[in-house]
């Protein structure tokens, strides 16, 4: 089969981490192993990643040291991420089989340069900081900040949405020949078309809806989300909480209308999963790295299929006494 798997920025610096070189490396050994499994497997494979924190760190050096260097615009420290994550990657794959084919490509995507997006804020980057520091920083900064899912301020960019991945025949033509390619970096640098000219433009592109535009381009058969749990739930927290095994795109859709997964949380994953499935006819599957090759063998996760490989399935239900 061929697979995307997206890999979120935080999962590169963990909760409490100082992220360091080291830290990271060790964060990303166990995906390059599973990711490698899958390849031995007779997979081809798409690695995509997030960039939250490191792009957030280099939006912040900017800040600071504008006095000694020129800062750079948010495209370019997108296109820097992509490179220094993508080695990141590219050593921890070589560390654990060096004769297998990397390759990293520095990736644009292409958005509207109207998208609402630009005048409306939403995307998290950088650190957690709490509401008196966040107000600080936007007031000498001159940053928008936000509260990100009850755990801190951060600082919020725009996140238009996915057009075109630009590029994408290049993807295919490495897949083919065995390559696993690392590509869409945070989400891709945003690229619009001004006249005749295609140029980069600030923003932060979400990850998981890059993801998916690129694995219904390159006709993927399966879109892998990781995020920190195994599977999605219901409920999540409650003495209610259903672990979902399988939901069809219906209930998917119907859930995102009900506000069963939230915007902050686990929102932008199933709506990416369900946008894969209604596209391209495929099955997308959420799940934590540690599960990866088990969810793709269909035995972990939770999967968005069509309705016709319905019904949605409950995997385990809390106690409720």
């Amino acid at each position: 089969m061929r697979i995307v798997v997206a890999v979120g920025g935080n999962a590169l610096i963990k909760a409490g981490q100082a992220g360091t070189w080291p830290e990271q490396l060790a964060n990303v050994r166990e995906i390059a192993e599973a990711v490698l499994a899958l390849r031995a497997q007779g997979h081809e494979v798409v690695l995509t990643h997030g960039n939250g924190p490191h792009v957030g760190a280099l939006l912040l050096q900017n800040a600071l040291g504008e006095q000694e260097a020129a800062p750079l615009p948010l495209d370019a420290l997108i296109a820097m991420t992509q490179g220094q994550i993508g080695y990141l990657l590219e050593s921890a794959f070589a560390a654990v089989d060096p004769s297998v084919p990397i390759a990293v490509l520095l990736t644009r995507v292409l958005v509207d340069a109207q998208d609402d997006a630009f005048r409306n804020p939403t995307k998290p980057v950088g650190p957690f900081y709490d509401e008196d520091e966040a107000d600080r920083r936007a007031a000498e900064l001159g940053w928008d900040v936000a509260p990100d899912a009850g755990r801190g301020w951060r600082r919020v960019v725009p996140s238009p949405f996915p057009i075109k991945v630009l590029g994408q025949d290049n993807v295919a033509a490495l897949l083919e020949r065995g390559t696993v390619v690392i590509c869409c970096g945070g989400g891709g640098i945003p690229v619009a078309i001004t006249g005749s000219q295609v140029t980069g433009v600030a923003g932060v592109i979400d990850k998981d809806r890059c993801s998916e535009c690129l694995a219904v381009e390159i006709d993927a058969d399966v879109l892998v989300l990781l995020t920190g749990v195994r599977r999605v739930s219901l409920d999540f927290g409650t003495r209610w909480e259903r672990e979902l095994a399988r939901l069809t795109v219906s209930d998917a859709g119907r859930g995102l209308s009900d506000g069963d997964f939230p915007v902050g949380s686990m929102g932008p994953k199933m709506e990416s999963a369900a946008r894969f499935v209604e596209e391209s006819g495929g099955r997308a599957v959420i799940t934590s790295a540690d599960r990866l090759v088990a969810a793709v063998a269909g035995d972990d996760g939770t999967w968005v299929v069509p309705d016709a490989h319905g019904p949605s399935v409950v995997a385990k239900t809390a106690v409720t006494a």
